[in-house]
C-alpha cells in the first residue's frame, strides 16, 4: 500500500520511541492499573453513587481513546527525516512562512506536522487545519487560500517552504 503525503504523519526516531513507549505503557501497566481501581471502586457497593468507580471508568475511557490516537497514529507514521520537497511544494515536514494578504510585513511561519510532532521552537498547524490545507502542495511565490472560521475567505502568500531540521 503506498501513503500519500498527506496520510503519513513524519515523526523522528526520538519520536516515535516516545510515542511507542507511551502505547506500550497504556496497553499494559496502566490498563492493569486502572482495571484494579475498578474492581475497587465495584467492592466499595452501589454504582449509582460511587464516585470513585465513575472517575475510573471515565479515565479507562479516555485511556482507550488514547491508545486508539497512537495506534493509528503510529501505523501511519514514517520515521526518519521528511523528503525534501523534490518540486518545491509546500508538504508535511516542512516549516512553512505565508504572508497574510501579500502584505510582507505581517507573516506566520509555522511548522506543517501533526500535533504529535510538535516543537516547543516552532508553531506547528497540522496538514488537516484550514491553514495547513490550505498552503497544501502551493510552491514558494504562489498565492494560497484557506477558510476561516466565520466562513470567510483569507488569501496567503508562501514566502519560504524548507525541510524542518529540529
Amino acid at each position: 500500500m503506498t501513503q500519500t503525503s498527506e496520510n503519513v504523519t513524519w515523526l523522528t526516531q526520538e519520536a516515535y520511541n516516545k510515542l511507542k513507549d507511551e502505547l506500550e505503557h497504556l496497553t499494559g501497566p496502566a490498563r492493569t492499573e486502572i482495571a484494579a481501581k475498578i474492581a475497587a471502586a465495584r467492592e466499595e457497593g452501589d454504582l449509582r453513587e460511587n464516585g470513585g468507580y465513575h472517575a475510573a471508568k471515565e479515565e479507562q475511557g479516555k485511556q482507550e481513546l488514547r491508545v486508539r490516537q497512537l495506534t493509528q497514529l503510529l501505523e501511519n507514521a514514517q520515521v526518519g527525516e521528511a523528503p525534501a520537497s523534490a518540486d518545491g511544494a509546500v508538504a508535511p515536514g516542512m516549516v512553512v512562512t505565508i504572508a497574510f494578504d501579500g502584505d510582507e510585513d505581517d507573516t506566520l511561519t509555522f511548522l506543517l506536522a501533526s500535533r504529535e510532532y510538535a516543537s516547543a521552537d516552532i508553531e506547528t498547524y497540522s496538514p488537516q487545519s484550514p491553514l495547513g490545507a490550505g498552503v497544501m502542495g502551493h510552491k514558494v511565490g504562489e498565492d494560497a487560500e484557506y477558510e476561516l472560521p466565520n466562513g470567510k475567505k483569507a488569501n496567503v502568500k508562501i514566502l519560504k517552504a524548507v525541510p524542518y531540521n529540529g
